[in-house]
């Protein structure tokens, strides 16, 4: 695949898929408390073996309920929770789910201020300490740390870019390149979008046909 036909696939990732999980979860990501909390909470929600589409309905549910903070959660009834759950259809893992929020909410409170901004290896611009960090969290182990790092990338630039094995291997099989600072220039300073497009169409085999059609 020549060059053109690169950044023309690429335009119509980002057109059709574009968006990431975050955003679709309602978080407006910012180097902020409360939205990188947001962002872990969704992480340690698609953690788990269950459709993408439910965890995002699933921190929308808690959000919509005002658990947007650590300190929240630890103040809700363990009922709300679930009855969040429930609403999103997050009903298979919401009992250890509740309770890997909570242990979660408690850890970042406890831990860091309540702040996630204080994670080892943020101020250093660390990803292997941060990434370390981040699996020392109950509920988040690989997938949930790949989750974070590829969403939070345009917001921490210094982890960008940021492309999981998944988004890389669909890259290849899509035809553009597979390394990191190549997917990167074909979409600057929108490598986050460009990732959760990569993943999207990994998951949806109508999303990549739309993509792949030709105009």
């Amino acid at each position: 695949m020549d060059a053109a036909a690169r950044k023309k696939l690429v335009k119509r990732l980002l057109e059709q898929a574009g968006t990431t999980y975050a955003e679709d979860a309602g978080i407006r990501l910012a180097d902020k408390p409360m939205p990188l909390f947001q962002l872990l909470t969704l992480c340690m929600l698609s953690s788990k073996p269950i459709d993408a589409s439910i965890a995002v309905e699933a921190a929308r549910e808690l959000f919509r309920a005002g658990l947007r903070t650590p300190k929240a959660v630890l103040d809700a009834d363990r009922a709300e929770m679930i009855r969040a759950f429930g609403r999103a259809h997050y009903v298979r893992y919401d009992e250890s789910s509740a309770t890997r929020l909570t242990d979660i909410s408690k850890s970042v409170v406890d831990e860091h201020g309540g702040d996630l901004r204080n994670l080892d290896g943020t101020e250093d611009h660390d990803a292997t300490a941060l990434t370390r960090s981040l699996k020392g969290f109950k509920g988040i182990g690989d997938t949930g740390a790949d989750i974070f790092l590829r969403e939070v990338q345009d917001t921490w630039t210094w982890i960008r870019p940021y492309f999981d094995a998944r988004a890389s291997s669909t890259a290849r099989k899509l035809g553009l390149p597979s390394a990191s600072d190549e997917l990167a220039a074909l979409a600057p300073r929108k490598c986050a979008k460009l990732a959760g497009a990569l993943v999207k169409v990994s998951l949806d085999d109508d999303l990549r046909n739309a993509v792949m059609a030709r105009e």
